[in-house]
């Protein structure tokens, strides 16, 4: 069976780790088709911190749809994926997938992975995190998301931002038993 990765795209800050992501992807995992789907915001991002075109994102795509097409492929259940990361996750994207309001073709296909039980990773960027972000990323959770925040790492010894956001995507990806040699955590002398 052909792996798919579902790779959604909302409006935080953060852009970086998808382009990261889809250009990990491509370059390690060439068997695992990217299915892209970007929010408005998510484009509006990408042009403010990358610069990057929307066009240069989707061509990193195995397949990109448009957020309105309710009716791609990956808004359906019998298209089968290893599920879905959506890097980076507004707040208002989190929102609307607890409360199951799939408006669009980015919050339809996270819905189908809840509902088929397939791997839901979201990437939040927020902060401070209010109580009804805390809340909301609570019942994600429950739901059976994974919730990975971008956090900073100190233990791999990061010398530039590009170095954390390798790490974070590496993070991602082991989430869907992607491995690409990310230094793990071996502990301390005590």
């Amino acid at each position: 069976m052909t792996q798919r990765l579902i790779i959604g795209m909302s409006g935080a800050s953060g852009a970086p780790l998808t382009v990261e992501l889809l250009r990990q992807l491509h370059a390690f995992y060439p068997q695992v088709e990217t299915h892209l789907v970007v929010t408005k915001g998510g484009e509006m991002t990408l042009r403010e911190e990358t610069d990057l075109t929307l066009q240069d994102l989707k061509a990193l795509a195995f397949v990109s749809y448009e957020n309105d097409n309710i009716g791609a492929a990956i808004a359906s259940g019998s298209f089968h994926t290893m599920g879905m990361a959506v890097v980076p996750c507004s707040m208002k994207t989190v929102a609307g997938i607890v409360c199951g309001y799939s408006d669009n073709l980015l919050l339809r296909a996270a819905d189908v992975c809840m509902k088929e039980r397939r791997k839901l990773v979201l990437v939040p960027r927020e902060a401070p995190l209010s109580t009804l972000h805390l809340r909301n990323l609570y019942e994600a959770s429950q739901l059976g998301a994974v919730i990975l925040p971008p956090m900073q790492t100190y233990y791999d010894h990061p010398r530039t931002v590009e170095d954390m956001t390798r790490h974070t995507v590496e993070r991602i990806l082991s989430q869907f038993g992607l491995e690409n040699g990310a230094r793990e955590w071996g502990g301390m002398d005590m």
